[in-house]
């Protein structure tokens, strides 16, 4: 009897590109997604570096071009349409893509064939810590074996890394030190987040105009998050220097809010840790990000009235606001600095 013959395996093609604009909004993040939908319906969003996955596997056949064709029409229609130059890494799978991003300066294009001989080529000559999963503390525990690339993981047998490394992790660094990883790009919505930005008339080199800056940016997020019925887990700071360079922070909310004594706090904290004593700052901007809905917040109770007079506060000078128009209660710094 004979056999049936298999179908050919599809070839993946699994895009990491990031965007480098001057400026940086969440209206332009959103627009540059639009761009690559053009493209590709399969485009997973992360906004967190200014990035996103697009599989690229179908739109081959739809648009007739190789995946190096098919990359410069997409960093063509973001230079040409927003001004956006990108990098990229393309490869057959998510793992591959992201090292190959990573490799790759900015404005260029790195891409690895799905060809075994060419993934093996692309893979092995890296460092242990160049493989997705595999952080510092775990690179060293590998050297400290004599693991130090990725090759060397891949040789390694798998009963000998699991002991080093756990069952779990060792499976998984095998798996991507060979080149295997089937994870596929999940569509989905950009992340929603608010900002707010200043830009100084000239370059701001005091430190209390940037902490004062900063607590105006924060007291206007927290009242529209307000308004909006919001509350934000993680903040991130962008500065944006004379040069034009940029410097970004960002940290997690130990729970998320619209509180705006909780959000300065941890405004502060992330503006202190840029150390801007004498820095020539040309912008500030907050974003808040990973939004929903206030009615999931989970406030602590606690026994300090102060917090609660803190509400009552903040709530009645919302009212103010929207009765007289915003800018009418003053700064952020006008609320007792908490923690």
């Amino acid at each position: 009897m004979n056999a049936t013959p298999s179908s050919p395996r599809r070839t993946r093609a699994i895009l990491r590109i990031h965007f480098h604009p001057a400026e940086r909004s969440e209206e332009l993040y959103g627009q540059l997604l639009i761009v690559l939908d053009g493209i590709s319906s399969r485009v997973e969003p992360l906004p967190a570096d200014w990035s996103a996955y697009v599989d690229l596997t179908g739109a081959l056949t739809y648009w007739g071009r190789d995946v190096e064709g098919l990359v410069a029409v997409l960093r063509l229609r973001l230079l040409a349409l927003h001004g956006v130059p990108s990098s990229a890494g393309a490869g057959p799978s998510r793992s591959i893509a992201a090292m190959a991003a990573d490799v790759t300066p900015p404005g260029a294009v790195t891409v690895v064939r799905d060809d075994p001989y060419e993934i093996a080529a692309f893979l092995r000559t890296k460092p242990t810590s160049a493989l997705p999963g595999i952080g510092p503390k775990t690179a060293r525990t590998l050297a400290r074996y004599g693991i130090t690339t990725v090759a060397d993981i891949a040789d390694t047998q798998l009963p000998t890394l699991q002991r080093i490394l756990g069952t779990a992790a060792a499976r998984q660094a095998h798996d991507l030190a060979h080149g295997i990883d089937e994870r596929p790009v999940v569509p989905a919505a950009t992340p929603k987040t608010m900002s707010a930005g200043h830009r100084f008339d000239r370059d701001e080199l005091d430190p209390d105009q940037h902490h004062r800056t900063v607590l105006r940016l924060i007291q206007e997020l927290g009242a529209r998050l307000r308004t909006s019925g919001e509350i934000t887990q993680a903040l991130t700071l962008t500065v944006t220097y004379a040069d034009h360079t940029q410097t970004t922070r960002s940290r997690t909310l130990t729970e998320a809010t619209a509180h705006t004594p909780a959000l300065a706090t941890t405004a502060r904290e992330l503006l202190t840790s840029l150390g801007l004593q004498r820095a020539r700052v040309r912008t500030l901007a907050l974003r808040a990000e990973r939004l929903r809905p206030a009615e999931d917040s989970v406030h602590q109770l606690t026994f300090d009235h102060r917090d609660e007079k803190l509400r009552h506060l903040e709530a009645a000078l919302d009212r103010t606001a929207i009765r007289y128009g915003p800018g009418i209660t003053g700064a952020a710094s006008a609320f007792p600095r908490t923690g």
